[in-house]
């Protein structure tokens, strides 16, 4: 394939992966934005491998890399199960960073490339900065996978004086980088850009870590736009224009959608990044962090909620992470089909950080066949809770938390949150009374109009969907 031709397949890609960025922001158009997403990386990986750049004798080699890693990719699709997409998708993150750190090093000790001067000094901070995006993001995906999959509790680590430290790791990466560019040779240089790559990794530790629990979804868009930037930085260093685009792509669209969650839980960027709040999944909270609640929470049966459901004209349904946790999204399914033949009039009310990663409950509930016309957002259903019968909540907690609108002194004061207290009836499906992640107590199990369905929500939901068709 001559450079032209491989110049133009690159145009064609990058084009398929902004239509499939654009097609992936409706839910309608979805699996188009995938389509066009894999069409483009076939495009790109084909031009690449048959490109005027690759001897014939690598391409064995690189065919065997793709085989290897297209067959665990394949089969981690297979086996993962919806409740591990967020901490897969946070393990790929780590992949991206990792890679962009080998490509770095590569790219450092390879003696074929010739360049002198200004040249030399441009492609040396491509591969200093690109190392150092990438051991960050390799380091902190880690660590975020450790967080979501619970092997690493949901807690902040805030060191004493960890602004300092961080502050004293970029000066010495600064001095470092200047220490690798003034190195005249590979050895020399390698010395300084190993350290840099050390501090990186533990930056990166340090900076997910101080990041609580309640924060992690915004943790995932971060990092997936960190992993873009890696892979941008990785195009400057191999003069790869396609890699280059790609990354910004990733990396713009990660950042937007990092502010987009920021504003969702009426948290700033730098604050997250600073210290989290979170102190895990299902942990009482602390005493006098915010206003005690008020009343007894009242339990239902399954046969009961049952019947309200029966009788109401509207309902509107809340999932959360123990939907996911539970795999109950399909049983959900079964009993919106149900009411909506008995004319019920159902939808479904998602938070933006709803479940552990951006778009987590829209997935599981499109997995489950849900029609999307009945999926809104916060923005578009929030208003309409007064007008509903019944408002369930299926396993969410912090995005249902009253506190975060009347209680000042609460650590999620003034989040943005779905209003099901104003419903008729509000019904809570958990296992316990414990707190949601954040480690915030919920007024809401307290009020008046709502009712607490305990248990597994896979097994009760069973239960109500048998006592509706009975």
């Amino acid at each position: 394939m001559s450079q032209s031709l491989a110049t133009v397949a690159y145009l064609g890609a990058a084009i398929l992966f902004i239509l499939s960025l654009g097609g992936l922001s409706n839910p309608e158009t979805s699996r188009r934005g995938n389509l066009f997403g894999m069409v483009g990386m076939a495009l790109a990986v084909l031009a690449t491998v048959f490109g005027p750049r690759v001897s014939p004798a690598g391409v064995a080699w690189i065919v065997g890399a793709l085989v290897i890693g297209g067959g665990i990719g394949l089969y981690a699709a297979k086996v993962v199960k919806m409740t591990q997409m967020p901490e897969l998708v946070a393990l790929m993150h780590s992949l991206v960073g990792l890679a962009a750190c080998l490509v770095g090093f590569a790219s450092y000790v390879d003696t074929s490339i010739k360049l002198q001067g200004a040249e030399k000094i441009i492609h040396e901070v491509e591969i200093y900065v690109g190392i150092l995006i990438g051991a960050i993001t390799f380091s902190g995906s880690l660590i975020a996978f450790g967080k979501l999959n619970g092997k690493i509790g949901g807690k902040p680590l805030l060191l004493p004086g960890r602004h300092w430290l961080n502050l004293a790791a970029l000066l010495i990466v600064i001095w470092f980088g200047r220490e690798f560019l003034r190195a005249e040779t590979v050895e020399q240089g390698m010395v300084p850009l190993m350290v840099m790559t050390v501090i990186a990794l533990l930056f990166g530790i340090h900076m997910v870590m101080a990041i609580g629990g309640a924060d992690m979804p915004v943790v995932v868009s971060m990092l997936n736009s960190y992993s873009g930037w890696a892979a941008a930085a990785t195009g400057f260093m191999l003069s790869n224009d396609l890699l280059i685009v790609t990354g910004a792509l990733v990396g713009s669209s990660g950042a937007i959608l990092s502010y987009i969650m920021c504003n969702a839980m009426n948290r700033n960027f730098i604050s997250v990044i600073a210290g989290g709040f979170g102190s895990g999944a299902g942990t009482p909270a602390k005493k006098g962090e915010a206003a005690e609640p008020q009343g007894e929470a009242v339990p239902v049966s399954s046969a009961e909620t049952a019947e309200l459901l029966r009788d109401a004209k509207s309902v509107i349904i809340v999932p959360g992470y123990g939907m996911a946790v539970a795999q109950a999204q399909h049983t959900v399914y079964e009993i919106t089909k149900t009411l909506r033949e008995k004319g019920v009039d159902v939808r479904f009310a998602i938070h933006p950080v709803a479940g552990r990663m951006p778009g987590h409950m829209n997935v599981l509930l499109a997995e489950a066949k849900v029609p999307y016309d009945i999926v809104m957002e916060m923005d578009e259903i929030n208003d309409d809770f007064p007008a509903a019968d019944v408002a369930m909540v299926i396993g969410a907690n912090d995005i249902v938390n009253p506190s975060a609108l009347d209680d000042p002194s609460s650590p999620i004061a003034g989040m943005p949150v779905l209003e099901v207290w104003k419903a008729k009836t509000s019904i809570v499906m958990k296992r316990s009374m414990a707190s949601g992640y954040a480690g915030v107590d919920n007024p809401l199990f307290y009020k008046d109009n709502n009712r607490m369905l305990f248990g597994d929500a896979k097994k009760m939901l069973d239960e109500v969907l048998t006592a509706l068709k009975s």
